[in-house]
């Protein structure tokens, strides 16, 4: 039906005649002329009816915004002073010899052009919302990326294998979905969280190299990084040490940036512990465009008289830490109030600061109301520790050290960003790796993995599994960009013992074990090699690299922050007939979020 791209003509195809096909993006009529703004996924034209066709100008004056056009013409050069230098067919223009209205379309919701859309409008008429010039770039990009990473996998020698998505429940990680059976009366299958063991499984096949662009599900809490569908990029192979791992998907990463976006990032990446992480900058997924860093003060704090720093200080698992903030003395009681608020979504109790307002008067110099109750000592090694010099803030973090952390490394964030205290640089990666193995579950008195219970503990630390499951370290690489995790892998336990041995330290017996993971641990046992893996959150990476502010604006036709779908109305209720051939009765009738989200 046509012979370019709406996107496509320019001085190239100057007196050539075109037939193009799109939307009218907006029309205009000037006294007797009419232009047609015509759009495709590949851009706009401008198309000029002239009044001396008049057939062709009798259908134009019908069109309105939206109409779904064909359109012949002849591509002519713009008129002196019109060329528009910011669309690729800016220098041209094609005059219209036949216009069809290949279908009308009613009034839209909102105009394609408002910056100050209602997000729930954009998702209840998504179809509508992703003909937005922006909407179209960012699902380019998201291919681009998705193409990119398969070719350059491809060229490793990596297969793409599919794997199922109806498996079991293994409700040791996020909730599952689950799907109830026909056919096995009150059984479920389950929505896969990730390919994990499946993935595993291809290794001990002997496939070697495996990937697979995968949709995954999780039943859990949404932020503005989360939803409960998502695609990631994952990865398995052998005879693969972590070093070699991340040294292929740091240079994959490298080539993806520098193809897709013209950017080079660092080589190599940058590298912390997950011990340095915490301890500095109070996340295990840093944003290193930040220059605050926390400073370490428990051990100062011990024999300070004033107790909200001391019981944490000499507690088994507090923390006391310090983020200075340079400059920070022009900063308001209103707005440290402010900051004391946005802490206390992560637990904290308060915000204790100090502002320095002459650094040799000692204590004089300090302000604050906690001053008092610290002794000369103590306030002089705050000030040398965090470099504190006049004019500036010091906020304190005093409690368990996962609040503290939590707290401060949010803090962080928030203070830096708003406060200009960045390095400039755009793109911040870097690897975080020697995570601990375990994390313990202060609720239920009991050790939870801190990735996934198949991930492989460090060369010398298999003995702390059974003896101080707390000092066990793995062999466990997350690969962080600006703050937010974009992947995250391991090296597996290919040794049945091992495996084993793991179980045992999370609490899961022998027998829960085999009835949960049986398949794996027998698969272990039939000659399985080394292996160890990786998988990229598709989403994630795509809204770094398109600037977006949601994954939502990525993902084709996302949920809301509310796991609902607005555009088909998902969740909703079912017939009775359709529950009884499942053998489920519902307790009660309930509004579906869709019905709430909607009011």
């Amino acid at each position: 039906m046509r012979t370019h791209y709406c996107g496509e003509p320019n001085l190239n195809h100057l007196q050539q005649t075109v037939t193009l096909c799109g939307w009218a993006h907006r029309r205009r009529d000037h006294g007797g002329v009419i232009f047609i703004d015509l759009r495709d996924r590949e851009g706009l034209v401008q198309v000029v009816c002239d009044p001396d066709r008049a057939e062709t100008f009798a259908t134009a004056e019908k069109i309105r915004n939206e109409f779904v056009l064909k359109i012949t013409g002849l591509v002519r050069n713009r008129p002196e002073g019109t060329v528009n230098p910011n669309l690729s067919t800016g220098e041209i223009e094609v005059l219209a010899h036949t216009i069809e209205i290949l279908n009308p379309s009613l009034t839209p919701p909102f105009q394609l052009d408002d910056e100050n859309l209602n997000e729930n409008v954009r998702l209840t008429h998504r179809y509508i919302d992703l003909r937005r010039p922006q909407m179209q770039n960012n699902l380019k990009l998201r291919y681009r990326v998705a193409k990119t990473l398969r070719d350059a996998l491809d060229g490793h020698g990596f297969m793409e294998i599919e794997t199922p998505m109806l498996t079991r429940s293994t409700p040791e990680g996020a909730r599952d979905y689950l799907v109830p059976s026909r056919v096995h009366p009150g059984h479920f299958f389950a929505l896969p969280q990730s390919p994990q063991l499946f993935k595993q499984l291809l290794m001990v096949s002997g496939f070697d190299r495996y990937f697979q662009i995968v949709k995954c599900f999780r039943d859990e809490d949404l932020r503005a990084d989360r939803q409960p569908e998502f695609t990631q990029v994952d990865i398995e192979t052998s005879f693969m040490d972590e070093k070699a791992i991340t040294a292929l998907v740091e240079d994959m990463i490298r080539k993806l940036f520098q193809g897709v976006m013209n950017v080079e990032l660092p080589n190599p990446l940058p590298r912390l512990t997950y011990k340095e992480a915490m301890a500095r900058y109070g996340s295990d997924k840093p944003d290193l465009r930040v220059t605050l860093e926390l400073t370490e003060l428990t051990d100062i704090m011990k024999d300070v008289d004033f107790k909200v720093f001391s019981a944490p200080a000499n507690s088994g698992n507090g923390r006391v830490a310090a983020l200075r903030i340079p400059g920070g003395g022009e900063i308001s009681r209103g707005e440290i109030d402010a900051y004391t608020q946005f802490v206390g979504i992560y637990g904290a109790k308060g915000l204790a600061y100090i502002k320095v307002n002459d650094v040799a008067k000692g204590r004089e110099g300090l302000q604050s109301p906690i001053v008092k109750n610290l002794h000369d000592a103590c306030l002089k090694a705050i000030v040398e520790r965090t470099g504190a010099t006049d004019g500036d803030l010091i906020f304190f973090g005093a409690d368990k050290a996962k609040v503290v952390n939590e707290a401060l490394g949010a803090l962080r964030i928030k203070v830096g960003h708003e406060r200009g205290l960045v390095t400039g640089a755009a793109w911040a990666p870097l690897w975080v790796v020697d995570f601990p193995m375990f994390e313990y579950n202060d609720d239920e008195k009991r050790w939870d993995a801190l990735h996934h219970p198949f991930t492989a503990p460090m060369e010398g630390h298999e003995d702390y599994l059974s003896s101080d499951p707390g000092k066990a370290l793995s062999k466990a690489y997350d690969i962080v960009l600006n703050g937010w995790e974009i992947g995250g892998g391991s090296v597996r336990i290919h040794r049945q013992e091992v495996q084993s041995k793991v179980f045992s330290a999370l609490n899961i017996s022998a027998e829960e074990a085999q009835e949960k993971f049986g398949f794996l641990l027998d698969a272990l046992q039939y000659g399985a090699p080394p292996h160890g893996g990786l998988a990229l959150g598709l989403d994630r990476l795509v809204t770094l690299m398109a600037g977006a502010e949601s994954i939502r604006d990525v993902i084709a036709f996302p949920k809301t922050q509310r796991a609902a779908c607005l555009l088909t109305n998902a969740p909703n209720t079912v017939d009775e007939k359709q529950l009884k051939e499942l053998h489920i009765r519902l307790r009660q009738q309930v509004q579906t979020q869709v019905e709430v989200e909607k009011g």
